[in-house]
């Protein structure tokens, strides 16, 4: 190693940071169907979880090199330049694990390295092919082809299991859920944390401590692994409430079949060093499992709020990164100032965080979407059914007997 400044010192520590913000942001990616089926208890879940995020870690590089050989020009980059790009990804996590929106770490990250790098060197140095192929067409095409196989794994599930609902068949499906939920994992150790091993990969690199087209150090795969694994050990509670129980209600095979299906699109993209959002692409599997069942129900508000997130994600990420690369850019007293502006922001965003905890206590319950305006009226109008007697009803018309007139009664109406 031929230098470590204090600024390289700086963007690796933030770098492991966002990694961790990563972890827990994407817990719910591998556990929050295992978690609302009840196949595993919460806190089992994240442990296990976190165990296969590490060993996925040390599985491959490649989305790695893509990150820090293929998406910007490594050569014209600075080490404040990362530093700016983590800010905005950073950001990004946290407002959004705030709501309770699985968005995309990856394109968090990629968006304020884009941001960052752009207002830096100008856009000649995003290599814009690598952008397409390996990052927008796999962030449209993942979430749908995993949506669809899990929708046919579903309906193929329910065809061959016909009205096989007993305990065993439970035990069954959830056994294979726990299978499933583990690959995830293992496959997300591959995929996600891969994004910090390049990103500091990459700032190594700009910083010269190691020469261009390295390979990510083993002390980064372990580092990257060990950050990564600690956030999802705590747990994303809220991100694992939307995704478990606030799209749609899965029952055990529902789960096994988004799982399996996101987790085999995940190592199939890894292995080709795409650099894909997992949460898309379970995210997707998700509504495919809903959708698959005959009577399952996708509930659309959240989606779309959830499409929304995805498309705001990069652009939203690129302009905090490009905004903190300008005040960087004035010097190390620039520097200075944004690092104080994470981490206020960072601890506000915590302290509104904790007006209403989510935590393995409470992640299952509370999920139910309030009723809509039109169903609300209809319900205060519907009559009881026929053939009902209200409690609590009293007669408010004295019989003959009982009543006493004050005053003499009219004479009758003449009849017509």
């Amino acid at each position: 190693m031929e230098s470590f400044s204090l600024i390289l010192a700086i963007v690796v520590v933030t770098a492991l940071a966002f990694d961790f913000t990563n972890g827990f942001h994407d817990t719910a990616n591998a556990m929050a169907t295992t978690i609302s089926t009840g196949a595993l208890k919460p806190k089992i879940a994240v442990t296990m979880s976190a165990a296969l995020n590490l060993v996925g870690a040390f599985l491959s590089v490649e989305v790695a090199n893509t990150i820090s050989k293929g998406l910007v020009d490594e050569t014209g980059i600075r080490p404040e330049v990362i530093f700016a790009a983590l800010v905005g990804a950073i950001l990004w996590n946290l407002l959004t694990w705030l709501v309770g929106l699985p968005s995309s770490s990856s394109h968090a990250l990629m968006g304020g390295l884009i941001g960052a790098t752009v207002a830096s060197a100008g856009f000649g140095a995003v290599h814009g092919d690598v952008l397409v192929t390996k990052v927008l067409l796999p962030a449209v095409a993942a979430p749908l082809v995993a949506g669809l196989a899990s929708m046919l794994a579903t309906r193929f599930s329910y065809g061959i299991g016909g009205k096989a609902e007993g305990e065993a068949t439970r035990k069954g499906y959830r056994a294979g859920q726990i299978a499933s939920a583990g690959l995830v994992s293992l496959a997300h150790g591959t995929n996600d944390a891969q994004k910090t091993m390049g990103i500091i990969t990459l700032a190594l690199i700009a910083g010269g401590a190691i020469s261009p087209g390295s390979n990510p150090p083993t002390w980064v795969i372990l580092s990257a692994g060990l950050a990564i694994a600690l956030g999802t050990y705590i747990g994303g509670w809220r991100i694992i409430r939307t995704m478990g129980t606030g799209l749609t209600e899965l029952e055990p095979r529902q789960g096994f079949a988004a799982q399996t299906s996101a987790a085999t699109a995940i190592l199939a993209s890894s292995h080709l060093g795409f650099s894909l959002s997992t949460t898309h692409v379970v995210s997707g599997s998700v509504m495919g499992a809903g959708l698959g069942r005959k009577g399952g129900v996708v509930r659309w508000s959240t989606a779309t709020r959830m499409a929304v997130a995805w498309v705001l994600t990069l652009p939203a990420a690129a302009l905090v990164g490009a905004g903190a690369e300008s005040v960087t850019d004035l010097g190390d007293w620039g520097t200075a100032v944004v690092a104080v502006f994470l981490v206020a922001s960072s601890a506000a965003i915590w302290k509104i965080s904790r007006r209403e905890v989510v935590d393995h206590t409470n992640v299952v319950t509370g999920t139910e979407e309030p009723a809509g305006v039109v169903t609300t009226a209809i319900a205060a109008v519907t009559p009881p059914p026929a053939g009902t007697i209200t409690e609590g009803l009293t007669a408010t018309i004295a019989s003959p007997a009982a009543a006493e007139p004050a005053t003499p009664a009219a004479p009758p109406a003449a009849t017509v």
